[in-house]
C-alpha cells in the first residue's frame, strides 16, 4: 500500500499546486522537522549527552550546539510564517487576531531562544542568558494562549472542525506541562525528557495544522482546475 501510495505521489505535479498560501503552509510542516533533527544530531554527536537527564538549553554549550541554533533559528522563523498562513485559511471567530498574533510571538520566542545562548549552570548570569530564560519561559504560555484562542475558529470552520478536540486536549495539556514546569526540583533526573515533552507538544501540534493547512491549499487549487 505504501508503495502504491509513493508511485501516485508526483513531485513536479505537487509542487506545481502550490501557490503563496501552500507554500507559508510548508514552512509550517518544515519548521518543526528542522528542530528535530538538529536536536537529534546535535546530542548524538556529544558522548555524554543524555537526552532524558540534561536540558534542551544545555547542549547548546556543546561543540555541536551550534546545529541546534540553527534549528531554532529555524523554526522560530518558519513558524512565524506559517501563522500567516493560518490566518489566511480560517473563518475568523472572537479572538483570532489575537491568537494568530500570539502564534507569531510564539515563533520569535522561538527565535531568540536560538539566538541567545542560557548561561551554564552555577556560572554568572548574562544578558544573553537572562534573555534566553525569559524567552523559554514566554514562548510555554504563548502557545498556551495562541491555541486557547483559536479554539471558536476551530469549532466554526467546517474544513477545520476536525482540529478542534486534539487542539483542546494540546491546550489542556500544554497548560499542565507549564505549570508544573516552575515547580521541578533542580536534581530532577528527567528534566531534558520533561522540556522535550513540553515543546514536542507545542511543535507537532504546529505539525499537524500545517500538514492540513498544506492539503487544504492544494486541494483547492486542484478542484479551482488551475493544475492540469
Amino acid at each position: 500500500m505504501a508503495k502504491t501510495l509513493f508511485n501516485k505521489f508526483n513531485p513536479q505535479r505537487f509542487f506545481r499546486a502550490l501557490d503563496m498560501r501552500g507554500i507559508l503552509a510548508l514552512s509550517g510542516v518544515v519548521g518543526p522537522l528542522v528542530l528535530v533533527v538538529a536536536d537529534v544530531i546535535a546530542a548524538i554527536s556529544q558522548p555524554n549527552y543524555d537526552f532524558v537527564r540534561n536540558s534542551i538549553s544545555s547542549l547548546a554549550l556543546t561543540s555541536m550546539g551550534w546545529i541546534q541554533t540553527i534549528g531554532f533559528l529555524a523554526i522560530g522563523l518558519l513558524i512565524e510564517i506559517f501563522a500567516a498562513g493560518l490566518f489566511l485559511n480560517m473563518r475568523r471567530k472572537p479572538g483570532f487576531g489575537l491568537s494568530i498574533a500570539l502564534l507569531a510571538f510564539f515563533g520569535f520566542g522561538l527565535l531568540l531562544i536560538g539566538a541567545f545562548r542560557a548561561d551554564p549552570v552555577g556560572g554568572k548570569i548574562t544578558v544573553e542568558g537572562a534573555i534566553h530564560v525569559a524567552a523559554s519561559k514566554a514562548v510555554l504560555w504563548l502557545f498556551f494562549f495562541a491555541v486557547l484562542l483559536l479554539l471558536p475558529s476551530l469549532k466554526g470552520d467546517f474544513l477545520w472542525r476536525g482540529m478542534f478536540h486534539y487542539t483542546v486536549v494540546t491546550s489542556v495539556f500544554s497548560l499542565v506541562l507549564v505549570i508544573g514546569y516552575p515547580f521541578l526540583p533542580g536534581t530532577l533526573s528527567w528534566f531534558g525528557l520533561y522540556e522535550r515533552v513540553l515543546i514536542g507538544n507545542a511543535i507537532v501540534w504546529v505539525e499537524v495544522v500545517a500538514i492540513r493547512l498544506l492539503i487544504f491549499t492544494v486541494r483547492r487549487r486542484r478542484e479551482a482546475g488551475r493544475v492540469v
